[in-house]
């Protein structure tokens, strides 16, 4: 596979003109480097924690606990069950696990996933951030030991930041879900469909296409300080390298907030539409053509302004009275 493109960034505007025009990944090296997180981790693992747990709130994290033996491998079971516990437990005790099992042979993965970084922390987000330059964004962290996330992807744009450890990003375009044989859809590790392929054991075998997406995917390791723009619905792998590992992402929408999300659409059109005979699945498929993909003027040309509804350009009071429509009828 081919390297993930690398650019030089000089400051919150270049570093903005990048993520404008990017039409792909790229990582950024030492980007974060001097954020104080990231000088704790490279003073060690242990300096990292007691970083993170000096500044966090005394509350519950959710906290995925695998077995021993899966290679930090988080994923189902040979039931199709999940292969790893959630609980609860304040960050300390957490980092008292992780300690405990840190010099052991096969340790049992520990990963704290998507945590919100202004949420449960007190000045993490103002001592350790990237400047996005006015984008509305979502900051995260994820904590964790060695960990294998099976390839999935995401609606919003991403910039992923290592801030202790370092990982592994195998990327493929969108286009690319066909060869990656993904999962359920309604069981899933995290809420979105993920590749069935042990990236480290591929079975060729059971899942051929995916010599296919080998052929158009992108790899890249980053140390701490560095970052990787992964753009909207591109495929990921994330592996864990280190003993322990941590990373802040950015996510953010060039799409208002007030839209609807596009998995909610294809989980009812599964519902409402897959099942139906033949048929009437033809004349549903292009009446998705006609309002949602094609969408020009033909729609609406014969109706007045003012009467068109939803199907004018959506604002959020059109937005809220089609939400609620959907509500009402999903619970009759």
């Amino acid at each position: 596979m081919a390297r993930v493109p690398e650019v030089r960034v000089t400051d919150a505007a270049d570093l903005d003109r990048h993520l404008s025009e990017a039409d792909g990944p790229f990582v950024v090296r030492g980007l974060i480097a001097d954020w104080p997180l990231v000088q704790a981790g490279r003073r060690g693992a242990k300096d990292a924690r007691a970083y993170l747990a000096g500044v966090a709130h005394d509350v519950p994290f959710a906290v995925s606990v695998g077995n021993p033996g899966t290679g930090g491998r988080l994923f189902y079971d040979d039931a199709m069950r999940m292969n790893f516990a959630m609980a609860r437990a304040k960050l300390p005790e957490i980092f008292a696990q992780i300690d405990r099992e840190e010099d052991t042979d096969d340790p049992r993965p520990i990963y704290l996933a998507s945590i919100d970084v202004r949420g449960f922390f007190d000045g993490l987000h103002e001592a350790n951030n990237v400047d996005l330059t006015g984008r509305d964004a979502l900051a995260s962290i994820w904590i964790g030991t060695r960990t294998r996330i099976a390839a999935h992807n995401d609606q919003p744009d991403n910039l992923a930041c290592v801030a202790a450890g370092r990982r592994r990003f195998t990327l493929f375009p969108p286009d690319q879900f066909r060869n990656l044989y993904l999962g359920p859809v309604d069981n899933t590790p995290a809420g979105r469909a993920v590749s069935m392929v042990d990236f480290h054991a591929p079975d060729l075998a059971r899942h051929p296409r995916f010599a296919d997406a080998l052929d158009h995917g992108l790899v890249a390791e980053l140390d701490a300080g560095d970052a990787i723009h992964i753009p909207a619905l591109w495929w990921h792998h994330v592996e864990g390298l280190a003993a322990f590992n941590v990373l802040v992402n950015y996510w953010w929408r060039t799409t208002p907030r007030w839209l609807g999300q596009p998995q909610d659409a294809l989980n009812h059109a599964i519902l409402a539409v897959r099942d139906l005979p033949a048929d009437q699945k033809r004349y549903w498929r292009q009446l998705f053509d006609h309002y949602v993909f094609d969408e020009g003027d033909a729609v609406t040309a014969h109706l007045a302004e003012g009467g068109r509804g939803v199907l004018d350009p959506l604002t959020p009071d059109t937005a809220d009275r089609l939400r609620g429509y959907l509500l009402r009828q999903l619970s009759r």
